[in-house]
């Protein structure tokens, strides 16, 4: 489902076994980041959807294939690099899923009765673990305008962005859902209702 298909308001709801999958693997990831490799964490965002509701049944991870795609290399090199500056000539830095990967979770999807929503990545506490130089660039679970031009050309009506914060032993994470900008990739991007599946008992 593309965007432009989906009502003004809708709403995202996400199955905690969902997050929990994906936050597994992103705190093994972050745990890998250094200074001069910002390590990234991504996956696809799989369920159902409906003019007004967007549900999240599972993730699904692939391969990152940003130093091995012609494609990816050529985006990187000719548009992103240009565009938001020569920190992403780090090949480390930046996402492109493979698209063999792409494709057998969408085929994956489809025999569930299920279709690829979006996407989900980490932003990790950057101002505390990056480079000097870059430490007054602040993360969140906001999108940044590389994000938002990633989100534009993907067209996914939905995309998570999951910040990941070290304080001591502990980890605490923010979510937030985001819709792709609606006239231009250089459009702030609108941010969607988010609500996380929540396993305790309700009376009836």
């Amino acid at each position: 489902m593309r965007a432009s298909h989906l009502g003004e308001c809708c709403t995202v709801l996400i199955e905690d076994q969902a997050l929990d999958e994906f936050l597994e693997v992103a705190v093994g990831e972050y745990q890998r980041i250094t200074p001069e490799s910002p390590v990234p964490c991504f996956a696809l965002l799989v369920g159902t959807a409906d003019q007004t509701t967007l549900t999240v049944e599972r993730v699904a991870f692939g391969r990152n294939a940003r130093t091995t795609d012609p494609a990816a290399r050529r985006e990187f090199t000719e548009s992103i690099v240009p565009l938001f500056g020569p920190a992403y000539e780090n090949e480390t830095r930046g996402w492109w899923i493979d698209s063999h990967d792409l494709l057998r979770a969408s085929r994956e999807a489809e025999a569930d009765g299920l279709e690829i929503l979006g996407s989900v990545h980490m932003h990790p506490d950057w101002h505390r673990i990056g480079p000097l130089e870059e430490r007054k660039l602040i993360l969140s679970e906001r999108p940044t305008p590389m994000d938002q031009h990633v989100f534009g050309n993907t067209g996914w009506p939905v995309n998570l962005i999951c910040y990941l914060e070290r304080r001591g032993d502990v980890m605490y994470h923010a979510l937030a859902a985001w819709a792709p900008p609606s006239e231009s990739p250089h459009q702030p991007c609108t941010e969607l209702p988010l609500r996380i599946r929540t396993n305790a008992v309700v009376a009836v």
